[in-house]
């Protein structure tokens, strides 16, 4: 298994790892401490539930990943599970895949969803040969809004009132970079550094 440092400069423990199925409780103990703030505008809460259900939710990125259709990544903070990132649609041949996140309480102001995303996002463009990288958010989550601005993304638009989510019609935000302004981005942030 790989572990790629979120913190280069070791201010804290923080690391970006896949997130397997052996790994389910573990996810599902991350899942029941952020449930609250997690579950408020995504369902990914409500898709694990219990051990089984955390299991199947993490085996069926397992088989995305396999069919190269996504893959779930991990975020540990002094050994804990407190996020992740994902790509909850990846299409190589299109060119396109829309990455996404999530983050407990314990790891919220610290920056990792963006770096996680970054490190995620560079790998779909250079490696991966990636054109059109979104960001789907609903326009209440200002910290996932906010995470979209810091990577660079653009707002394309939004889908009002699009998903249906706890009794509540969301209006969703979409959000992108391509590839030539992902690295423009990046290459401009390696000079400032």
């Amino acid at each position: 298994m790989f572990a790629i440092p979120l913190d280069p400069a070791g201010a804290e423990a923080a690391e970006l790892r896949p997130l397997e199925p052996w790994q389910a409780e573990e996810y599902l103990a991350h899942i029941d401490r952020g449930r609250e703030s997690i579950g408020r505008f995504v369902g990914l809460a409500d898709a694990a539930k219990d051990l089984a259900s955390a299991r199947a939710f993490l085996q069926s990125y397992a088989e995305k990943q396999a069919a190269d259709s996504g893959r779930i990544y991990g975020i540990w903070l002094e050994g804990t599970l407190v996020g992740g990132v994902l790509f909850r649609v990846f299409d190589p041949a299109a060119g396109n895949c829309e990455a996404g996140c999530w983050l407990e309480p314990a790891g919220v102001g610290r920056g990792l969803v963006t770096r996680a995303a970054r490190v995620i996002i560079d790998w779909a463009v250079e490696e991966r040969g990636m054109h059109r990288v979104e960001w789907v958010v609903a326009t209440g989550n200002t910290a996932s809004v906010r995470v979209a601005e810091r990577l660079g993304m653009r707002r394309d638009g939004i889908l009002r009132e699009s998903y249906a989510y706890g009794g509540v019609r969301h209006d969703m935000e979409v959000w992108s970079v391509l590839a030539p302004e992902w690295r423009k981005l990046r290459a401009a942030a390696r000079a400032a550094s």
